[in-house]
C-alpha cells in the first residue's frame, strides 16, 4: 500500500497522520491511503466527480483515414 500524508485538497503535509481522517483508493499493493487535515477536506475530496473513460464506449476514436505520409498496404 502506498501512503500519502499530503492532503490533496489543501496541499499541506499532515502531521501525525494516525490521528487524521483518511481514504483508501484501490486495492492490494497498488492501493493508496490518503490522509487529510480534517474531515471537511476528506468530504471535499470525496465529492469530486471522477470521469471513467474506460467505461464510456459510446464513441469510437479510431481514425481509419490514412495520415499524410502513410504508405498503402503491400499487395
Amino acid at each position: 500500500m502506498i501512503i500519502s500524508t499530503t492532503d490533496p485538497i489543501t496541499g499541506a503535509e499532515v502531521p501525525d497522520p494516525e490521528h487524521h481522517p483518511f481514504v483508501i483508493e484501490g486495492e492490494g499493493e497498488n492501493a493508496v491511503k490518503i490522509y487529510f487535515e480534517s474531515e471537511e477536506t476528506r468530504r471535499a475530496y470525496l465529492e469530486i466527480e471522477v470521469e471513467h473513460p474506460g467505461k464510456d464506449f459510446e464513441h469510437n476514436l479510431d481514425n481509419p483515414a490514412p495520415m499524410a505520409g502513410d504508405r498503402p498496404p503491400a499487395r
